[in-house]
């Protein structure tokens, strides 16, 4: 029996799954580690906490069937800074994806002018190649140590395998790839004051790159190339042709939108990556998704409190702006904030409880609305996806019938259909994922309610603005 494992290098947890080549999950495992923030605006982890529970996961989820293991994928938190040195010693920890300390060095690369033709798109503080150069500028001692650099998931590839990797979807986020060729872009790299020699080896997403590490006890296992957590969800979910969408929501949010060329016109508005399937894709993300509703419901309530029981759809009087780590899409700003507006004596935990959700659907459409672009029907997936309440909320704030796969693990699927693909198991990436993931129709978009949501849209996307020079 040939079975693959899928592994989610994600935030909070590194997340597990052994399935069959049907798709069916036999077994999961997950392991957490910390999110350190010294000071504000920073977020970092330790690598080889990373590590850890990556090995934690292989021995579980293998143990009775470690002959029968064909194949790993993985699909990583994206745009982290790894940092090693000569003897492969991580120097510092990894700054991560939410991490906004680059804010300068942003403003410096975008002062440029000429980054969408270099690298297919403008600086964010959570890209990597605005963090080398804050180490540059700040850890001028780390820096010089410096011989590897790479992303979480390469990272996490290199321990298992020995080969020094990446892929065109990860290392799109990187700002030193020229997405539109598919090369590491020579400017940028001496913008940076690296070499390229210092990156990964480019492959395809579903290429073998090589074997797990005989210590495992895994010898028949090939490790594939792998996928940044959103282009690996797209795959989970099948959302790999032009006209297919995904929205996921986990600590971040985003909405995926494949397309069968690199697009020139988006580059400031959405991101332009490239796909696992080895295509491109357009994608709008923002900072906070599930983890706002994290946040409100055990942070401030701290209660094990659910959906609201009768919610009033768009019709609480209350706005949620979910900014809490800043915003990405499209207003690239590290010192927006989160806020609620329009309370009243009268409003209720109830009410607020939903305008939070409302608040993240918002956002996801000012990302929609930017980039100029119409959804119908989208995948949803991600630990927010289970809620029935989130998911009419977002099926009428974006007009689209909302759709679920059978596992809300996107990411690590998808990093199971990867090694499929790499392993000859099915012919492609579109076959892998045809045959395994099904989806169902959830919720479908209702047109009187898409109304209200139309007006209540119409004063969210006046609030930021409003907000945005007030000084905290």
């Amino acid at each position: 029996m040939d079975l693959y494992i899928g592994i989610d290098l994600g935030t909070s947890a590194c997340k597990g799954i052994l399935t069959n080549k049907k798709g069916e999950v036999l077994r999961t495992h997950s392991v957490g580690y910390p999110v350190y923030t010294p000071f504000e605006n920073y977020s970092q982890q330790d690598p080889l906490d990373w590590y850890k529970a990556a090995v934690e996961i292989l021995c579980v989820l293998s143990e009775g069937h470690k002959e029968d293991i064909k194949g790993v994928g993985i699909a990583g938190q994206m745009h982290g800074l790894v940092m090693l040195d000569r003897n492969d010693e991580v120097i510092r920890p990894a700054i991560l994806w939410n991490d906004g300390r680059s804010t300068k060095e942003c403003r410096y690369l975008n002062a440029m002018g000429d980054l969408p033709e270099l690298t297919g798109n403008v600086a964010f503080p959570g890209f990597t190649a605005p963090k080398i150069l804050w180490v540059k500028n700040n850890e001028p001692e780390n820096f010089a140590r410096a011989r590897k650099i790479c992303l979480p998931k390469d990272y996490l590839a290199y321990m298992l395998t020995g080969v020094f990797s990446t892929e065109y979807s990860d290392a799109a986020g990187m700002l030193l790839l020229d997405v539109k060729n598919k090369c590491w872009s020579e400017k940028m790299c001496a913008i940076c004051g690296i070499s390229r020699d210092m990156l990964p080896t480019l492959y395809e997403s579903y290429q073998p790159t090589g074997r797990l590490k005989p210590e495992f006890g895994l010898e028949n296992a090939v490790l594939c190339a792998g996928a940044g957590d959103n282009a690996a969800a797209a795959v989970g979910t099948a959302t790999l042709r032009e006209g297919d969408c995904s929205i996921s929501l986990g600590t971040s949010g985003t909405v995926f939108l494949p397309c069968d060329k690199f697009n020139d016109s988006c580059g400031t508005a959405l991101h332009n990556f490239a796909h696992a399937n080895g295509r491109f894709h357009l994608m709008g993300c923002i900072l906070s998704a599930a983890s706002c509703n994290k946040w409100w419901i055990k942070d401030v309530l701290n209660a094990d409190y659910g959906d609201p029981d009768e919610p009033k759809y768009g019709r609480t009087g209350v706005w949620f702006l979910p900014y809490l780590t800043g915003e990405r899409c499209p207003h690239n700003d590290v010192e927006a904030r989160g806020a609620f507006i329009g309370l009243g004596a009268n409003t209720s935990r109830e009410d607020m409880s939903l305008a939070v959700l409302e608040g993240v659907a918002y956002a996801l459409r000012d990302c929609v609305e930017a980039g100029g672009v119409k959804i119908e029907k989208a995948v949803l997936c991600g630990g927010g996806a289970v809620s029935s309440i989130w998911q009419r909320v977002i099926a009428n704030v974006l007009g689209a019938d909302i759709y679920l796969t059978e596992t809300e693990q996107g990411p690590s699927m998808g990093g199971a259909l990867l090694a499929m693909a790499a392993c000859g198991e099915y012919p492609d990436v579109f076959a892998a994922a045809d045959a395994t993931v099904k989806k169902t129709l959830a919720v479908k978009c209702e047109p009187e309610l898409k109304d209200v949501y139309d007006k209540g849209y119409e004063v969210y996307r006046q609030l930021y603005p409003a907000l945005k020079n007030v000084k905290f």
